[in-house]
């Protein structure tokens, strides 16, 4: 399918419309590669896992995000896959050797051989996206090592106009959501999507352009609930809690009294930013650009921050996949740092069941591919949890890597109604994930550092026993002084030791090393 590089997307929508088309006969091999099932077929995927959003990143965290997706590479147990892997800047050997030892079943050598890692060498903060449709030569490289493009399918991290006139361009159909539909995935869309489907939400308002917008819907919200405290603004297209910014309403005048409209403003002003030194001004400018929602930061004796995932087949169906309690920090607690998996039951299967409601609508639209929604959960102490549904992630998430890394190593499941995960033995399986393992004194360690720690302290992932430590990011453990891990185990409770056991000695190996 060629297309002009210069053709407005207007017109390639429906060239787009007929390349997804194909996902439907293909879905067969798609489905049972995605669950770590076996395939006599050729199939080729292709995983661009290009960071659209909008914050500037540094070309290690860029890379390093990109290589987050490397758990797919566990996808090379079927004999008969292609693996086409795209990032910014090279991967380095001995990275992509320990995805490649992790294999079940299949020599790391012909996993080797089905494995094309492609790079235009750029570690700019622009789109991998942008980068590689700018290098028209690049794209022919990966349509040929697709072998047959109607085998085959791209994996993006989200998507955006970038991600639909690339799939248009390489004829390679895209298993995400349409960027149609990104609308659904912002936070305004996601309220309206909550209020038409009956899902439990904070009070608040969505589509906010300007800063009276802002102090006018507090005063609104202070008159329909006087008692609310805090509120929090999140700017539209915000990732992991970055555009988030926090309203202390304590103390003020009361509602509907002379001063309350300065006074709100005022705090508005003073409102305190997730991201790590933000600007009011320069926060009203995106506010301005693609809006914003302001609602009640829920509280209460106890308060959980949960999210399940799902997907949308090609064929239409949902498939519930996994529930999450989100680990989260940053300076005013909305930054997303790592999950436990799988959610506490006291609450897992209720969010799953509100969160399948979003799932069906998102069916009847048309959505495909993997999404989650994320919770609030609040009890006081001796009653029961209730569920308040706070956004939409209509792209892959923070818990999508942990979850298929367990799944691709394990060949389980996940129960919805029971909230538990089994393996193909039928043994429970929990694990904790985080993307933030990090100190200062983590700076002196390389990627063959820290690969080297977890073989000499048996920490790394066993399959006779199906328990063990994953470790992903690695590649900027030398620049941000972090990097990520997966630490799988029988309960919860095996996987906190195991967590707090391999901290602690990638600790004393980097004190070790400074004296």
């Amino acid at each position: 399918m060629d297309v002009p590089i210069d053709m407005p997307m207007m017109e390639a929508q429906p060239s787009y419309d007929e390349l997804q088309r194909k996902l439907i006969p293909l879905w067969q091999v798609i489905g049972r590669a995605q669950l770590g099932g076996q395939d006599e077929d050729d199939n080729t995927i292709v995983v661009i896992p290009s960071m659209t959003v909008d914050m500037e990143l540094t070309s290690a965290i860029q890379q390093a995000y990109e290589e987050r997706f490397l758990f797919l590479l566990l996808l090379l147990r079927q004999p008969r896959v292609r693996l086409v892997y795209v990032t910014s800047g090279e991967i380095a050997p001995n990275i992509v050797d320990y995805y490649l030892h992790l294999l079940p079943g299949v020599t790391s050598g012909h996993a080797r051989k089905r494995l094309f890692l492609i790079s235009p060498l750029d570690t700019s903060s622009r789109p991998l996206s942008r980068k590689l449709l700018d290098r028209p030569r690049l794209l022919d490289q990966i349509r040929a090592l697709a072998v047959d493009v109607d085998r085959a399918h791209i994996v993006p991290f989200n998507t955006t106009d970038l991600e639909r006139e690339l799939a248009v361009r390489l004829g390679i159909p895209m298993y995400a959501a349409d960027p149609r539909f990104f609308h659904l995935g912002t936070k305004s869309g996601s309220r309206r999507i909550f209020m038409e489907e009956g899902v439990s939400h904070p009070i608040g308002f969505e589509d906010l352009a300007t800063e009276s917008d802002v102090v006018h819907a507090i005063l609104k919200m202070r008159l329909a609930k006087p008692e609310i405290q805090q509120v929090i603004v999140k700017l539209n297209e915000g990732v992991s809690g970055l555009g988030n910014a926090v309203v202390d309403l304590r103390s003020l005048p009361a509602p509907g009294a002379p001063a309350e409209f300065g006074a709100v403003e005022q705090r508005l002003r003073e409102m305190q930013f997730e991201m790590p030194g933000a600007r009011y001004e320069d926060y009203l400018d995106k506010l301005q650009l693609g809006g914003a929602v302001v609602e009640e930061l829920v509280s209460g004796d106890e308060i959980r921050s949960p999210s399940a995932q799902m997907r949308i087949t090609p064929l239409g169906e949902v498939e519930l996949l996994s529930t999450h309690d989100q680990v989260l920090g940053g300076p005013t607690g909305q930054s997303y740092l790592g999950a436990r998996f799988p959610a506490d039951t006291a609450y897992g299967p209720a969010i799953m069941r509100e969160a399948a409601k979003v799932a069906r609508r998102f069916a009847r639209e048309g959505v495909i591919g993997r999404f989650a929604l994320d919770f609030v959960v609040v009890r006081t102490y001796g009653g029961e949890w209730r569920p308040y549904a706070i956004e939409v992630n209509l792209r892959k998430g923070g818990t999508t890597h942990p979850f298929l890394t367990l799944q691709y190593l394990t060949d389980g499941h996940f129960d919805p109604d029971s909230g538990e995960f089994l393996t193909a033995r039928g043994d429970r399986k929990c694990y904790r994930a985080s993307d933030h393992v990090e100190s200062p004194s983590y700076h002196m360690f390389t990627p063959d550092a820290l690969f080297d720690i977890v073989s000499r302290h048996h920490l790394h992932f066993d399959h006779a026993s199906q328990t063990g430590v994953i470790l992903h990011m690695v590649s900027g453990v030398g620049d941000l002084g972090r990097f990520g891990m997966t630490v799988i185990a029988d309960d919860h409770d095996e996987v906190e030791a195991l967590y707090a056991r391999t901290v602690g000695i990638f600790d004393e190996e980097a004190q070790a090393a400074l004296r």
